[in-house]
């Protein structure tokens, strides 16, 4: 299940659970849809994979299966 990290590891914009602006690559890194694209050029810094839309949990299934209140952040650049 995905972690749905609560931020972006380059930049730490806030991405709640329902956000449209977060972006993950095969290994759930987590970053912002403007630092996925134009810090990053579409390609993960940590994992050289491609960058997705990261789906959107339901409110119902945040009850039972919330996502992480662990922040990442990661010297990118």
């Amino acid at each position: 299940m995905l972690a749905l990290i609560p931020n972006c590891e380059c930049c730490d914009k806030d991405l709640p659970a329902d956000s449209l602006e977060a972006m993950i690559c095969t290994f759930e890194c987590t970053f912002c849809s403007t630092c996925a694209s134009g810090v990053f050029n579409h390609v993960c810094p940590n994992c050289s994979g491609n960058f997705t839309q990261r789906p959107i949990r339901p409110a119902a299934a945040l009850i039972n299966n919330p996502a992480s209140t662990k922040r990442v952040l990661k010297k990118h650049i």
